[in-house]
């Protein structure tokens, strides 16, 4: 359940690394300053800064520390061994993952033992054999605690496609809390699922066809919705392909049949097949439905999050 006194519908609150700020929280104290984060997001979201080796009190410069693997016992120490952090670390990843309950989404640096969502150096206990095999401490606990909470490395949202589906994701967790927030009753949960239906059929057709069922045999509402939270997370975390897109603007273009003009059809037919080709990016055919729909208003398809699921100033539908 949401904390609702820190919880901000009206502003997404994300956690973030503290060295992507720019903060000199570093081990050699420096800082992974991302530009990306701090110019282009920082308008859209609030964030919550985290570093959990300053905040256990190592401070900066320090000695590095990395993950010794024995058995299944992972250790926090120095190569040296000088330097234990293993309890200290995991006693404040327990308790300060557990307050972040409000957030949207998280955005992780690479390859720290702490912080690493994937690939973080695992030495075999006592040796300088290592494996790029690990998940940073507290990255480990925040995605066990919250497995639904859209969470991705900096350097990772490089890619258009990995991009634009983080940031999906975290408005649409976004609003999944804000209707919690509010309470939600089946009719607002029907009309969830509602508007998210060619959102859902991109990424995934299969579920967006099992999504609905759930709905429709409520009895208890809690676990109705907390069972479709995690199909509906798990709907989105899923890629949507150009095929699965082709498909889902198709549908939406039999909503205008009545209403276009021989001309206007084919133009849609020839963005929508220029875009499944890879001639165009997405945005031509979005854009021109919305047009569409300025001519010739439509409120069910209006409602569509397919057709704005987040800003338009984010510009993430224009490279692919």
């Amino acid at each position: 359940m949401v904390n609702r006194e820190i919880f901000n519908p009206e502003k997404i609150q994300i956690g973030i690394s503290s060295c992507l700020l720019g903060q000199k929280v570093r081990f050699d104290g420096g800082h992974k300053n991302s530009n990306y984060c701090n110019i282009d997001l920082a308008p859209f979201f609030d964030y919550i800064s985290v570093c959990p080796e300053m905040a256990i009190g190592m401070g900066a410069p320090r000695k590095t520390i990395r993950q010794e693997l024995d058995g299944d016992k992972i250790y926090l120490k120095s190569a040296d061994g000088s330097i234990d952090v293993t309890d200290k670390l995991e006693e404040y990843s327990q308790k300060r993952v557990g307050e972040l309950d409000f957030i949207g989404g998280y955005i992780l640096c690479a390859k720290s033992p702490t912080c690493g969502m994937e690939r973080v150096i695992e030495y075999k206990y006592g040796t300088n054999n290592g494996t790029k095999s690990g998940v940073g401490v507290f990255a480990k606990k925040l995605m066990d605690t919250y497995p639904e909470l859209p969470v991705e490395e900096e350097g990772r949202l490089h890619d258009p496609v990995i991009k634009e589906n983080f940031i999906t994701r975290v408005y649409a967790y976004h609003e999944w809390h804000t209707l919690q927030a509010e309470g939600w009753t089946k009719h607002k949960l029907m009309q969830f699922h509602a508007r998210y239906k060619y959102l859902l059929m991109a990424h995934s057709p299969q579920w967006y066809r099992d999504l609905g069922p759930i709905l429709a045999n409520i009895d208890d509402l809690d676990a109705a919705a907390q069972s479709y939270f995690v199909g509906f997370m798990t709907a989105l975390k899923i890629k949507a392909t150009r095929k699965n897109h082709t498909s889902t603007l198709q549908h939406i273009q039999g909503y205008f049949k009545k209403h276009l003009s021989k001309e206007q059809k084919q133009e849609l037919t020839e963005s929508i097949m220029k875009y499944r080709e890879g001639l165009l990016p997405l945005l031509v055919p979005i854009t021109l439905i919305n047009h569409y729909l300025r001519e010739y208003p439509t409120p069910y398809i209006e409602g569509q999050v397919y057709l704005n699921p987040h800003p338009e100033a984010l510009r993430l539908r224009y490279a692919y």
